[in-house]
């Protein structure tokens, strides 16, 4: 255990752009608290009917939305926190329930923290037995800060209690502008129960892809690159994707038009960025193509030829 070691986190700062799926989650606490969502949304530019259809928002729109939160239930931070889980944070949460042990999971949340709707980033480290996480708020808004404190802590806590039956025994304490989050090393060792046909290679990969290039990508096809990355060893059915974005098969044909791509131009990206990664790290062609949805090495030998000119062997590193 001695020579473990913890990453530090992908970003240090919170103003990196999200996943609308966070004002949703603030709004939805909202709804089954018996109070009006419109009032949240106040200067952000959204509006409750948009909501769903909206796939990337600012920093500053969902800070705004919880600090509306903040102002109408000033004591429920800790219960918003408590209400995500894994599954929450889309790809990441993929990737940690993908995952082999607490430690792997603790490892993707870490690196890729900037995929998830956290304000207050943790920076975790080893002392003695213990993991300790701080969460310094100091760099939010005074407003809102011990309100996000409260609720961001809750929101790791949660999520890291849920990854093993019986949790793994967090401990917070929460003084000033700063959190404390403390559990057993060995807990990181615990195996966590994975779903039938998990995939953390092509999960991690997914967390890079999407790391590497959300910014820069509309909302819909950015929506649709997860999904399909999720969906891409059963090949991505256009139909699962658009029920899962909550649209039919046309319009979301007609919001992929409207960003300039098109369903299977989305598919391809996904499958050959994830071909990259997978290829690099030494993955046999066969396997890859399977991870990827197609039913024989021949399929991904056909479209990697299309992809990059030459055959899927030749990226996999030499020996």
């Amino acid at each position: 255990m001695s020579e473990r070691s913890l990453p530090s986190p992908g970003v240090t700062g919170w103003e990196f752009p999200r996943s609308a799926a966070g004002v949703r989650h603030l709004a939805g606490w909202a709804e089954r608290a018996g109070l009006p969502v419109e009032p949240l949304l106040v200067g952000t530019g959204l509006v409750h009917d948009d909501l769903d259809r909206v796939g990337t928002v600012t920093a500053a729109q969902e800070l705004q939305v919880a600090r509306a939160l903040a102002r109408r239930a000033p004591h429920a931070a800790a219960d918003v926190g408590r209400r995500y889980t894994a599954e929450s944070f889309g790809v990441m949460g993929w990737a940690m329930r993908s995952s082999a042990t607490v430690g792997d999971a603790v490892d993707v949340a870490l690196r890729f923290i900037d995929l998830s709707f956290a304000f207050v980033i943790p920076v975790a480290r080893l002392e003695g037995d213990q993991v300790v996480a701080d969460l310094d708020a100091g760099a939010l808004p005074a407003d809102v800060r011990r309100w996000l404190l409260v609720r961001d802590t809750a929101a790791v806590a949660t999520v890291l209690e849920s990854l093993v039956p019986g949790g793994v025994g967090v401990v917070t304490s929460v003084e000033g502008d700063v959190a404390t989050l403390a559990f057993s090393v060995a807990e990181l060792d615990r195996p966590l129960v994975r779903d039938r046909g998990a995939d953390r290679a092509a999960a991690e990969a997914a967390c890079l892809g999407l790391a590497d290039q959300h910014r820069d990508l509309p909302s819909t096809t950015a929506d649709v690159r997860v999904l399909v990355a999720q969906r891409v060893r059963d090949g991505a059915p256009m139909g699962q994707v658009a029920a899962a974005l909550g649209m039919t098969e046309r319009t979301l044909r007609r919001r992929l038009a409207a960003e300039g791509t098109g369903y299977r131009e989305v598919v391809d990206e996904v499958r050959s960025g994830l071909a990259a990664r997978l290829l690099a790290v030494g993955l046999p062609v066969a396997d890859v193509a399977s991870r990827l949805g197609y039913a024989e090495p021949a399929a991904l030998t056909h479209a990697h030829r299309r992809w990059t000119g030459e055959a899927p062997s030749r990226r996999r590193p030499r020996r």
